[in-house]
């Protein structure tokens, strides 16, 4: 044997005695020695050494003792304790450690086995150690991968178990407010050639679902080349069952993508455990993760209301998010909207960007960059000037959405120059529908508000808002001018009450109807109210009621609205859309800007929003396009699109003869290529919509409410303890 060895193995045959003294017991300090004699021999001394003989008169069986006595009792004390409290004793068995979680320099530590001593010359108790050491290791190996395969099998469970019983109470609740109602899914059947309904119609009634492919999430349909899905999406309703969140986005669809290495957070109200654990369980702690909140101080006029997200990836793409909730979870279990930009690239630096403001018409990818920047700098540069330029590298071009936005301050409109600079506001908003060609062909057109709040607004102030949206570029075709008939869409005290989270969710939906003042301003505002649920109390229209047949549910009744939305439609029938805007402004002079005084044109902004507006042209390809309501899901239906493509269908005849069979096909395929496509939007409220009734009015926060809410609980009053 080496020498080298052979020190080894002696030092390693001295830190474990070949046959432990028969009168000591191993304990959480190490060997003691009880008082009596065993075998014949002395008793054995007992430690700490002090009480027992000099290390210098004991024999080297006593010594063997002392020493790993003295060992053991050093790692009692440098090692933490399992329950993470002070420090824990260990326990050793044939040298062996009971926690391998700290490391140390004892030799029989797992993490220590390749530094045995070879199996040659070792005697059989040495040996017997050894082999104990090895299987230990081992064992505690095959247990750790038992316990991770055990944990992540249960970590499946729940999720699913999550999963199933949110869908059930879902469903319970669902029968609750739609109590004569069936909510199994309706059964298949073939669209009518005579029908004059435009949208799909439930004639029993009933909340329309899809099937599911037994993990919760429905079919997904071959998307038409002539189909776009909803350029504006709602969030899923944890409280609503799979089937009324169809092509819905959670906060954990857009925070849980694992290629995200820096998140921008806009908002007002932040929960910031509730936004870290949307992250990617594996990579939050590589995220970096920036909160910008404007004040919460009454008397500061520049407060935040704005809700946005700008992602940065680990691939060199960004995403431009908009949303209308805050970061708290009571937010997320009420309807709220996304707008999600597609994932943008790093700019082409041989391709030039173009200078010229002619180059950037309202809708464009450029113009959307340029807005949105000048955005961020309203913000000042000590807060995003590192954030405005990291987006002055990504390409814009694939974007198609115009940016409204609000910054607080004031501007005048005769010195500003339209070109080179963004408008705020009001006057932004009109600067943009004035881009927008209507598809009004002789109708009545509607135009549909739907907010979270109302503020205290003149008459006229409220004149010159239904004035900046009603303005359009006319059809080419000379149309007399149709003033469109507008309505606002709001919650009921009854519809507050029987949402998914009852009278709590009222506390962040405001119009106040208390004061002379208030009053007066629902007087005027009355003819415009609608219901959100827009349910008649029943499954359906009475019997004989014009909208009998045309009920199509947007399957949003039990949340209650946090979304802002504001609507043209094309007509009295409400199937075509001129416009759409999503944004994080309410009714409110605050956030869309003051009247200008007859002295001048300067209006004051005092809040940070911000917004998109999209229309059919922004996906025109040539063929010409229409943005029509969806209901349920992001696609239009294809067949009941084709159908209305020039007031027929376009299926085939399966009565045609044999002669003139092929030659229809064929004019099909022609026709079909040249159909125009079909953007959808997704409604968020039920149409037709339902006025207010007589005795009907609008939640108000502040009001107390007696009546419980299905929770079982009472209001006090928003603000009363």
């Amino acid at each position: 044997m080496d020498p080298q060895d052979a020190r080894n193995v002696s030092q390693w045959a001295h830190q474990v005695p070949s046959r432990p003294p028969s009168n000591v017991s191993y304990n959480a300090y190490g060997p003691s020695a009880s008082n009596s004699p065993a075998h014949g021999t002395a008793p054995m001394p007992q430690y700490p050494p002090q009480y027992g003989p000099p290390y210098h008169q004991m024999n080297e069986r006593q010594r063997m003792v002392y020493d790993y006595s003295i060992q053991n009792r050093q790692n009692a004390m440098t090692q933490p304790s399992m329950n993470g409290g002070g420090h824990r004793p260990y326990a050793h068995i044939s040298g062996h450690s009971q926690y391998s979680g700290h490391p140390t320099s004892h030799p029989f530590r797992p993490q220590n086995i390749p530094g045995l001593p070879p199996a040659d010359g070792l005697n059989e108790r040495q040996r017997e150690a050894r082999e104990l050491v090895i299987k230990l290791n081992a064992d505690k190996k095959d247990l750790l991968d038992k316990r991770k395969k055990t944990a992540a099998e249960l970590k499946r469970l729940q999720v699913e178990l999550d999963g199933y019983e949110a869908n059930q109470r879902g469903q319970e609740f669902l029968r609750f407010i739609y109590p004569t109602q069936s909510i199994s899914p309706p059964p298949s059947r073939k669209a009518d050639k005579g029908t004059e309904t435009s949208w799909p119609t439930n004639q029993t009634g009933g909340v329309e679902t899809l099937p599911e492919n037994g993990l919760g999430q429905p079919y997904q349909a071959a998307q038409s080349p002539h189909l776009r899905p909803s350029p504006i999406q709602l969030s899923t309703v944890s409280g609503l069952p799979a089937s009324s969140n169809i092509d819905t986005v959670s906060l954990g669809d857009i925070l849980g993508d694992p290629l995200i290495k820096e998140c921008w957070l806009f908002n007002y109200l932040f929960d910031v455990d509730f936004i870290m654990s949307q992250l990617d369980e594996d990579t939050r702690d590589l995220v970096q993760v920036k909160l910008v909140h404007g004040s919460w101080k009454n008397e500061d006029s520049n407060r935040m209301h704005i809700e946005m997200i700008i992602l940065f990836r680990h691939d060199d793409q960004a995403q431009v998010i908009i949303i209308t909730g805050n970061f708290i979870v009571r937010d997320w279990s009420m309807c709220q909207a996304v707008w999600r930009s597609p994932l943008l690239p790093l700019v082409d630096n041989a391709i030039q960007s173009p200078s010229d403001p002619e180059a950037l018409p309202i809708g464009s990818g450029p113009r959307f960059k340029k807005d949105l920047l000048a955005y961020f700098r309203a913000y000042g540069s000590k807060r995003t000037s590192v954030l405005t330029a990291q987006l002055e590298t990504y390409e814009f071009s694939s974007v198609r959405a115009a940016l409204i936005a609000s910054v607080p301050g004031k501007q005048n409109l005769r010195s500003i120059d339209r070109e080179a600079e963004t408008l705020w506001g009001w006057p932004g908003l009109r600067d943009i529908l004035r881009s927008i060609t209507s598809a009004s062909a002789g109708g009545s057109p509607r135009i549909v508000m739907q907010c979270s709040s109302v503020a205290s607004i003149s008459e006229k102030w409220m004149a010159n808002f239904l004035e900046t949206l009603s303005v359009t570029t006319p059809p080419n075709v000379p149309q007399p001018k149709q003033t469109p008939k507008v309505s606002l869409v709001f919650p009921t005290a009854s519809e507050i009450r029987r949402s998914v989270d009852g009278y709590s969710s009222g506390g962040s939906i405001h119009m106040k109807t208390q004061t002379p003042a208030q009053l007066k301003q629902l007087t005027y505002l009355r003819p415009m109210l609608c219901r959100w649920a827009g349910n008649y109390e029943t499954s359906a229209p009475p019997s004989g009621h014009p909208d009998l047949g045309r009920l199509h549910q947007a399957l949003r009744r039990g949340a209650a609205p946090h979304i802002k939305s504001y609507i043209r439609f094309a007509d009295e029938e409400m199937d075509r859309i001129d416009w759409a805007m999503m944004t994080s402004a309410n009714l409110s002079k605050q956030a869309w800007g003051e009247v200008p005084t007859t002295a001048g044109s300067e209006i004051r902004i005092c809040s940070y929003e911000i917004g998109v507006v999209v229309w059919p042209d922004l996906w025109d390809e040539g063929t010409g396009v229409d943005m029509v309501p969806v209901f349920g899901k992001d696609i239009p239906d294809d067949k009941l699109e084709a159908e209305k493509v020039d007031g027929r269908g376009h299926e085939e005849d399966e009565t045609t003869d044999e002669e003139g069979g092929a030659g229809f096909r064929k004019e099909n395929l022609k026709e079909s290529k040249s159909r125009k496509l079909t953007v959808g939007l997704r409604m968020p409220y039920d149409l037709p919509l339902v006025s207010y009734g007589q005795n009907e009015m609008p939640w108000c926060a502040s009001t107390p409410c007696a009546e419980p809410d299905w929770k079982g609980r009472v209001w006090p009053g928003f603000g009363i303890s």
